[in-house]
């Protein structure tokens, strides 16, 4: 028996107190990204299956990679159902970001969807990535290291899910909050408008006091240093800072205009 069976580096530095900080992955489809971002200084990457074109072919190649580099991944899947996440963590996913979270009922099918009994009721696969291909493991003992092991956060997107947020962050095997900026801002009306930055700041308050009040981990993606500095002073761990596609696009466009002189 293998009496240590490796875990997710995600939730072991963050109940360190440490800061993680990675970036959104949504355009590069090569694994080797991964290589490249822990080699850059990066904590993890938060790879995007709700709005880009990555399959579940290409979250699997990148979770073995994530495995042996211990570099972590995050996955948004295209939504956070009983099938997505089934297959996610059955392909070695151990972190899991969550989109619309709309309600306590819709946090509670996660949490049963991602933990064993007893936490809840997730589906048993084989051997396989996610046990690491350890056939020495009992099944209680994988169970058991999977629901210690397995992090979720939720997005809280629209309006009506500040309704639920105390339940939501008190719940059991729900391990970090964070808001949607887009989506919220959009529900919320003040997309485009000169207020929408005080009241996306303001439901981004409300996320970390629940999260101090309860014991979880608050999430925040940032799109400047000044934001990194902010969110991290005010006690958020995990921070996700622009996306490959963002940072691509100004690194050519600044270089391109030296170049050019344009």
């Amino acid at each position: 028996m293998n009496p240590n069976p490796q875990g997710n580096p995600m939730r072991a530095a963050l109940q360190r107190g440490e800061p993680q900080i990675g970036t959104w992955l949504t355009m590069v489809r090569n694994p080797a990204i991964l290589s490249l971002m822990k080699a850059a200084g990066l904590d993890f990457a938060r790879v995007d299956m709700e709005h880009t074109a990555l399959t579940i072919e290409t979250i699997a190649d990148m979770a073995v990679l994530s495995r042996a580099l211990h570099f972590p991944i995050a996955v948004r899947p295209p939504k956070a159902n009983r099938e997505w996440i089934t297959r996610l963590l059955d392909v070695g996913v151990w972190n899991l970001h969550c989109p619309q979270v709309e309600n306590a009922a819709h946090a509670r099918e996660i949490v049963e969807a991602s933990r064993y009994a007893p936490m809840g009721l997730r589906g048993n696969g084989g051997l396989s990535a996610a046990t690491d291909f350890d056939g020495t493991l009992s099944q209680t003992e994988r169970r058991a290291h999977a629901n210690r092991e397995v992090y979720v956060t939720v997005m809280f997107e629209t309006a009506k899910a500040f309704d639920d947020l105390d339940a939501i962050a008190a719940m059991p095997g729900i391990d970090a909050l964070t808001i949607g900026p887009a989506d919220l801002g959009q529900d919320l009306g003040v997309t485009g408008k000169p207020e929408a930055g005080r009241v996306l700041d303001e439901h981004r308050d409300r996320i970390l006091n629940a999260c101090r009040k309860h014991g979880k981990t608050a999430a925040m993606l940032v799109g400047s240093f000044e934001e990194m500095q902010k969110w991290k002073e005010a006690g958020v761990l995990l921070l996700a800072y622009s996306s490959d596609a963002d940072v691509l696009y100004r690194g050519y466009s600044a270089a391109m205009k030296q170049i050019k002189g344009t």
